[in-house]
């Protein structure tokens, strides 16, 4: 056995030359100042879970920058968590661009982009769904995040730099759905896990997290209230400070080993067992 190392490795040398060291650095992060330097687009957060993740981030260090599609809403969120804002529909392809020209000049440099925007329109069956109802979630939770996420590879590979992209996805891209919102986030997860390989070389990582019922106005599910919730594994909503902790860590220099990964937050919701 050690012969036959021996003879690998003076092949590769043969092949590619001597190879220079590699060497890790292990980080080790101060609570709230996980994400110090970082800076931060997330997609679609005046309110709910994006509005949750922007606010932590900002907690955490990071400086923020939010997008949403209603000015008023945006300023007052904003303002609520302390970082910049631009109006963005994300859906609106040829803005992506400017967009991200824009961002780029307030803040600076653009570490970390998290698409969180998406949007569901609970069709009660597969009857109900429309060519229009079905357009707009596929344009929302899916075209719009490719072209973003391209948008912001091609800035940091001009730049040389490297990059973190965190979607946001759903428990329902990992279950057999007949539904487009479920169609769209099963579509998004093979496109995380597609791209993450083909850039993670490039120091570009690329992941996902899906969440379980969460509270948001998309659930209509109210955090002060009951979170009840049947099909959830625990019985309760997740709110959506608990999903912003994980997004928090995905971001931060701790999770440098992962790419190309759907975090799936049920709690084991999603597991295939044969029990």
């Amino acid at each position: 056995m050690h012969t036959k190392g021996t003879i690998k490795r003076i092949i590769s040398f043969l092949l590619h030359g001597e190879r220079p060291p590699i060497y890790a650095q292990i980080s080790y992060l101060e609570p709230n100042n996980r994400l110090k330097g970082k800076k931060i687009i997330v997609t679609g957060a005046n309110r709910g879970l994006g509005y949750s993740m922007a606010k932590k981030f900002t907690e955490e260090g990071a400086d923020v920058l939010i997008t949403g599609r209603n000015e008023e809403s945006l300023k007052k969120s904003a303002e609520q968590i302390g970082c910049s804002y631009i109006v963005l529909d994300v859906t609106h392809i040829k803005f992506i661009k400017p967009f991200f020209e824009k961002a780029y000049q307030m803040l600076g440099d653009i570490t970390c982009l998290v698409c969180n925007a998406g949007i569901s329109l609970h069709e009660k069956d597969f009857f109900q769904i429309t060519e229009d109802s079905f357009d707009c979630q596929i344009d929302t939770n899916l075209k719009a995040n490719v072209f973003i996420a391209q948008e912001f590879m091609r800035l940091k590979l001009s730049q040389e730099k490297a990059g973190n992209i965190l979607f946001i996805s759903s428990e329902v891209g990992e279950l057999a759905d007949n539904r487009p919102y479920g169609w769209t986030k099963g579509a998004l997860n093979s496109f995380v896990k597609g791209i993450a390989s083909n850039f993670i070389e490039k120091g570009i990582r690329i992941n996902a997290i899906s969440p379980g019922v969460t509270c948001s106005n998309m659930t209509g599910l109210n955090p002060n209230e009951d979170l009840f919730v049947q099909t959830n594994k625990t019985k309760r909503a997740y709110l959506p400070e608990e999903v912003a902790e994980i997004a928090t860590f995905m971001l931060s220099d701790c999770s440098n080993c992962l790419s190309g990964q759907i975090i799936v937050c049920n709690n084991g919701k999603t597991i295939n067992t044969r029990f």
